[in-house]
């Protein structure tokens, strides 16, 4: 026998002496459950938004403030559009953008933090 074969003889008796069913797969007769359809975007709170973005403040308020590392002019994220500030913190937060500080910043974030965050900095006139 093979030695994967083994492993997996083995936890499928470890699983069975725990009491733990291994879930059968369907039968290929049964259909698929219908995907579901794709969660809307989150509705940002601006009131929670302003909470949170306590942070961002000490970088992006301060008129010409210049980042030490890397050293560049923080842009100001009044006028900013909603969708362009959700789309730029969920790509830090995701990867997809990057710049270390900011990337640090918004990992934590959820769905409904990034909407909020939006909601908030695009209301700043």
């Amino acid at each position: 026998m093979r030695p994967l074969t083994i492993a997996a003889l083995a936890l499928t008796s470890l699983l069975a002496f725990a009491g733990v069913q291994a879930q059968q797969p369907a039968p290929a007769a049964q259909a698929a459950p219908a995907a579901a359809p794709a969660a809307a975007p989150a509705k940002g709170d601006v009131a929670r938004g302003k909470e949170l973005s306590y942070t961002c403040r000490g970088c992006h308020g301060v008129t010409g403030y210049r980042n030490v590392y890397p050293h560049y002019h923080v842009p100001r994220l009044v006028g900013q559009s909603e969708a362009y500030l959700a789309a730029a913190l969920t790509g830090y937060r995701d990867g997809t953008r990057k710049h270390p500080t900011m990337q640090a910043q918004a990992q934590s974030f959820t769905e409904q933090d990034i909407a909020d965050l939006a909601a908030y900095l695009a209301s700043l006139k």
